[in-house]
């Protein structure tokens, strides 16, 4: 699945343009404003964030600085106009993880994009959920009782998801959208749920009554 990011830029030239430009690695999703970027970061998942420093209306830094109160880790990268020290120790207080100045090399900021990506892989020894062990470079999770349990591609990449951020409670829509195909239905993620504490521990992930599913701490 070609991984997407979030374009957040208000210029009517500039925007279209670097979306044009990142098109061919990337699923690109473009806002022009503050406001639509946090109702669409709301229903959908993105693998990273471009976001503009000056906005109309919420300004950049404010929008990364919602991002993360609500408890999204999405790697930021901020673009601006603005090339301070203290215009760039702004942006990175209010949460971006880098900071590119305009007018920036295009060969550059994809390079920023692949660095930012690439910690953000989940790849490793392993992550631990509670007792267990996931293990999403083979789809398998090491049971503390009954040893490797063999997962699906989705239920890797759900479960994936959910362990980059263990700390996030993510709707249903936010899960439909980064784990399935288009057009399946919002049911799908909630009998993927069900296939996986099915193979686990029903407490591996945890329903947040009202918001979907956040990752669990199952013994």
């Amino acid at each position: 699945m070609t991984p997407r990011l979030l374009l957040v830029e208000d210029d009517p030239r500039l925007g279209p343009l670097v979306a044009d430009v990142l098109q061919d690695d990337w699923n690109v999703t473009l806002c022009a404003d503050g406001e639509s970027a946090l109702q669409v970061a709301a229903d959908r998942y993105f693998d990273v964030m471009v976001v503009d420093r000056r906005l109309p209306g919420i300004d950049g830094a404010e929008v990364v600085a919602t991002l993360r109160a609500r408890r999204v880790s999405t790697p930021v990268l901020m673009l601006t106009a603005l090339g301070s020290v203290r215009d760039r120790v702004s942006g990175l207080d209010a949460g971006a993880n880098d900071y590119l100045v305009k007018p920036f090399d295009f060969d550059e900021l994809a390079a920023r994009l692949r660095a930012l990506t690439r910690d953000y892989t989940g790849t490793g020894d392993g992550i631990t959920i509670g007792g267990w062990a996931f293990h999403p470079d083979d789809s398998s999770i090491t049971s503390p009782y009954t040893g490797r349990v063999m997962l699906t591609e989705k239920e890797t990449a759900m479960l994936r998801l959910l362990a980059s951020e263990p700390d996030r409670a993510f709707t249903r829509q936010h899960l439909l959208s980064a784990v399935f195909e288009h057009g399946e239905q919002l049911n799908t993620v909630d009998t993927y749920v069900h296939y996986v504490r099915r193979k686990t521990d029903r407490d591996l992930i945890t329903t947040i009554r009202g918001v979907g599913y956040r990752l669990g701490t199952p013994a």
